[in-house]
């Protein structure tokens, strides 16, 4: 059976590897093509080239913020989805990136499946 996120276009932005690689495994496991990124340089390159669908990012990164990367996002054509996700338990931040666009905002550590089930909702498919 294919998984909820099948063949759906994923960038994981995450400075920390091993949270970046629990995500990206549990994407994969819905059936995702991913793509990852360990900084904010890093995902605007990214976002530059073909345009991922959807965008997991993290809100502290090296290089370029969260933030930023959010604005970049926004500018592509089409928009992907973003989720943010943050070890930053601040509302002051998290009311700051939904006014900037966010599609949603999780605080670390993220539940996988739930991740996954949103993502799949905001992409439109069936969780």
């Amino acid at each position: 059976m294919p998984g909820s996120l099948q063949n759906r276009r994923i960038l994981v932005v995450d400075d920390d590897e091993d949270i970046r690689a629990g995500i990206v495994l549990a994407l994969q496991a819905d059936g995702a093509s991913v793509t990852e990124a360990a900084d904010g340089n890093e995902a605007v390159d990214l976002l530059a080239g073909d345009t991922p669908e959807a965008v997991v990012l993290d809100l502290m990164l090296p290089g370029r913020s969260g933030f930023l990367v959010l604005e970049e996002a926004q500018g592509c054509t089409p928009r992907p989805i973003v989720i943010m996700v943050t070890a930053n338990e601040g509302r002051r931040h998290e009311s700051w990136a939904r006014t900037q666009g966010v599609d949603d905002y999780f605080v670390k550590p993220v539940p996988l499946g739930r991740l996954s089930d949103r993502l799949a909702q905001l992409l439109g498919e069936p969780s």
